[in-house]
């Protein structure tokens, strides 16, 4: 009984130390990124093993909400299937 205690919290504990270095990470490629838009192989390697990337935390620029709300507003938003089917080949 006392062993399985101890490896349940064995376990619990590499959970969390394992979280923590994720997270400290994710921390370090974000920084990084943000100073100088350094993005190398291995962060792009962690990135896609956690699918996780630090264009995701930026916040969105207004000229590009502007952009996507005139999108939205569009001819496109209107088309019947028969019109997109006919766009799109």
């Amino acid at each position: 009984m006392e062993d399985l205690l101890i490896k349940s919290k064995l376990r619990m504990n590499s959970e969390l130390i394992a979280n923590a270095v994720v997270r400290l990470m994710k921390r370090d490629i974000l920084e990084r990124f943000m100073r100088n838009g350094e993005f190398t192989a291995d962060d792009q390697e962690f990135c896609d093993k956690i699918n996780w990337y630090p264009i995701d935390e930026l916040e969105l620029k207004e000229e590009y909400i502007e952009k996507l709300k005139a999108i939205e507003k569009g001819k496109h938003s209107k088309m019947t299937k028969e019109e997109l089917d006919k766009l799109m080949g």
